[in-house]
């Protein structure tokens, strides 16, 4: 049947008609679907591909309402192609084919998709049943912190404050081309539900689920049974449970089902959107998709829903039922349809069953693996290279392409047939053979992984061989050159320097710097020519070892280069600038010291890679001046990793500056030893605790100050905690600072010196929170 377009006017509860209220029938059974889609970014083609599947495998299963992704139509990281009218040009082209395929035929359905209104953008849902538009629900809380900028792109629905409700409806006058699929010339435009013969459906769309008065909650008190949310959430580890509880207590109190769409894959940019579409029913779940695992580009989550349990749980709870009477009411658009089963004894309700929950090390696993197949496939590039120094950085790096091809493999074996198809697809794709089936993980890995040892005359033999292990408990083309003919030979071109002018005698150039015995500055730039020539070398290898490895010039292609610094050292600005760290990505860059050393304790055991746990019990050590063990990295910074985790919270996700990180570290690191400085020494040095956690937040503040600069060059690199110092999406501060922190720093000293007055002097006091 075509639905009714006619909008329903608002009503006093007492007034609304029986069908939006549920009626009283003995089970009124649903069966309802959301998905993960794994789109991508202005691919119009693919992802259009990608919904047409979703809804016809939800209709085959039987569903009568499917939801999707926000902005799935376009992917959600169009970023400032938003800003360019060709995109709603082609979103509206995508609709069309949508509507005309008759895949909505029988099915109500929720697509995410970007709208101008009156030369005004909105990201909306569109509506659609039957080849035509019921109605298009623009977002009106937008995500725009942290990773995101959406009132950069987008505006939001205006609501006029103090009035109750979700504002006027308007009309929204279709493209001519719509007009001539679905025979409407105006839709319904504006916050409402949908008046089913037998429900009320209505929307949210991400970001208004995490807002202190979600919509949930209105929607729910005037008498919505389905509430469908279109996110497009991304990974940050140990985040997940917190998505859950939102969901979860979204009709925990209310009563009611609710719907969760996300996509799942990476769609351009740093960002994983890790999926884990859910169904829950009066705050119990009934239905959940994956997170992370599998790697079909369609996962379709369904479940049966008793409407009479909701309607039950409502109607018993007074309280809630007593404010229900008296809450505003939302516009509704009625539709000829029923989503309820007609017969109750053909469907069998969705049973509940317990959130799935990853482990930390799991989301380190499966999050950034599951990015670097997806960069992979979709750069068309030849596979990836990686300067593997022995390390725990890069060492993590290379598990995660080990993880990556154990991962493609599983899918080979126990993917869905469509999947299967794609992946193997994909690997003859990139490998540029097109019979090839890989046997195993260490073959597939033998086609598209390229190691190098980097060695030079302080490179210890220990990271050697773990280096060597590990590229072969992989299955890498492992290789290995020495780097120091690179650093003697600009050395020696920095010798015939010429000076023309006569403002400096060449006499007093010093000319030949020394490693030991020159100055600090003579040490430090014989250090970075060396990180950076391993930069150089890492770009010239990823050219040539394609071509070299495979005796095959036809083929062509070059290998995507890996970059391995993690969020700490970007954030203390311990690296050097345009060294083997500025690569073409990175999988670790945003995640911490602490978690890598454990992730590599996980893979060891949990991956079958072995030479892992020799890794994470070695001491981290950038080999620039000696061997492993005689240079490391915390002597060099000044400062432990652990420390430097709590210092980067306090700034980033605490909003501390100086003086507030200063007296929350005060209590939290009250009894902790603390490590030497290396800016204040000899009688300069701190003595009391209060005094060395004042110094170790100077220290801090300092480096990340005049490390500024290094943060605009940092690699794109997988977002995973949420204190990343990355510059161009998510730390957004200058580039030029003020290091010295003099107001800052002197408000430091003065609670330093208060507090001795009233503690004592005494090195170390006990503090109580």
């Amino acid at each position: 049947q075509a639905p009714l377009l006619e909008e329903a006017p608002s009503r006093r509860p007492a007034e609304r008609p029986e069908r939006s209220q549920g009626g009283a029938d003995m089970a009124a059974l649903a069966k309802i679907a959301t998905c993960n889609l794994n789109q991508w970014a202005m691919d119009f083609k693919g992802n259009l591909a990608r919904i047409l599947e979703s809804i016809k495998e939800a209709k085959a299963q039987g569903c009568t309402f499917r939801t999707g992704p926000e902005l799935e139509i376009t992917g959600y990281g169009c970023e400032d192609y938003f800003l360019e009218n060709d995109t709603f040009l082609h979103s509206w082209d995508s609709l069309a084919e949508i509507l005309k395929s008759g895949a909505t035929s029988g099915i109500l359905c929720d697509i995410g998709m970007p709208v101008m209104h009156r030369n005004v953008p909105y990201n909306c849902r569109v509506i659609c049943l039957n080849g035509k538009i019921v109605g298009i629900r623009p977002k009106f809380l937008l995500a725009n912190d942290g990773n995101y900028r959406e009132m950069r792109y987008f505006t939001p629905w205006y609501i006029e404050p103090g009035k109750p409700g979700f504002g006027e409806i308007e009309q929204y006058f279709l493209p001519v081309r719509i007009q001539e699929i679905t025979k409407q010339t105006q839709v319904p435009i504006g916050i409402f539900a949908i008046s089913a013969l037998d429900t009320a459906v209505s929307f949210e769309t991400c970001e208004e689920l995490f807002t202190p008065n979600a919509p949930h909650i209105q929607l729910s008190l005037d008498g919505v049974e389905i509430i469908a949310n279109g996110s497009g959430s991304h990974h940050q580890l140990r985040k997940l449970d917190k998505r859950i509880d939102l969901v979860k207590s979204a009709t925990q109190k209310a009563g009611g089902v609710y719907l969760y769409a996300n996509m799942k894959g990476c769609d351009g940019g740093r960002l994983y959107f890790d999926g884990c579409s859910m169904i829950w029913v009066n705050g119990g779940l009934v239905a959940q998709g994956s997170q992370f695992l599998g790697l079909d580009e369609v996962e379709v989550v369904v479940a049966t829903v008793n409407l009479s349990d909701v309607r039950s749980m409502r109607s018993s709870f007074i309280a809630r039922s007593f404010q229900a009477s008296s809450a505003p009411t939302v516009h509704r658009v009625a539709i000829d349809f029923r989503l309820c089963a007609p017969n109750p004894l053909a469907l069998t309700p969705s049973t509940e069953m317990k959130p799935r929950i990853h482990d930390p090390m799991e989301e380190i696993a499966y999050g950034p693996s599951g990015w670097l197949w997806d960069y992979l496939r979709r750069s068309g590039m030849r596979g990836y290279f990686l300067p593997l120094s022995g390390g725990a950085d890069s060492s993590s790096t290379a598990a995660l392409v080990a993880i990556m091809c154990q991962r493609v493999l599983e899918e080979l074996q126990t993917g869905t047939e469509r999947s299967k198809k794609q992946v193997l697809s994909d690997i003859r794709r990139i490998t540029r053979r097109p019979e090839y089936t890989p046997k195993d993980a260490r073959d597939l890995a033998s086609k598209i992984f390229v190691s190098c040892y980097m060695a030079s005359q302080y490179s210890g033999q220990e990271t050697r061989s773990r280096a060597l292990e590990l590229a072969k408990e992989i299955g890498a083309v492992h290789s290995s050159i020495f780097i120091d003919d690179i650093c003697s030979a600009i050395k020696d071109t920095f010798v015939k320097v010429e000076l023309h002018t006569d403002a400096v005698d060449k006499a007093n150039v010093k000319t030949n710097p020394q490693m030991t015995g020159g100055s600090w500055m003579e040490n430090i730039a014989l250090q970075n020519i060396q990180a950076r020539s391993r930069m150089v070398m890492s770009y010239f290898m990823a050219q040539l070892m394609p071509w070299a490895t495979d005796g095959d010039t036809s083929r062509g292609g070059q290998l995507l280069v890996l970059g391995s610094a993690n969020v700490d050292e970007a954030l203390r600005g311990y690296y050097t600038k345009y060294d083997c760290s500025a690569a073409d990505i990175n999988p670790i860059g945003g995640i911490n010291k602490r978690d890598l050393k454990a992730f590599l304790e996980w893979t060891g055991k949990n991956k079958g890679i072995r030479v892992l746990q020799r890794v994470a019990d070695a001491k981290p050590s950038a080999e620039l001046t000696g061997s492993e063990g005689e240079q490391t990295d915390e002597a060099d910074m000044g400062m432990s990793y652990d420390e430097l985790g709590d210092l980067g919270f306090c700034r980033k996700v605490e909003k501390g500056g100086p003086l507030s990180t200063f007296l929350k570290l005060r209590n939290r690191w009250a009894d902790r030893p603390l490590t030497a400085s290396i800016r204040a020494k000899g009688a300069q040095a701190p003595k009391t605790q209060d005094e060395q956690i004042a110094q170790k937040v100077k220290d801090f503040y300092f480096y990340n100050a005049i490390n500024r600069h290094k943060m605009t060059t940092l690699t794109p690199s997988y977002h995973a905690e949420n204190y990343s110092p990355d510059d161009n999406r998510f730390d957004l501060r200058p580039f030029l600072q003020c290091a010295t922190f003099d107001a800052q720093f002197a408000s430091i000293d003065r609670m330093v010196k208060e507090a001795e007055k009233q503690d004592g002097p005494a090195s170390k006091r006990a503090r109580t929170s």
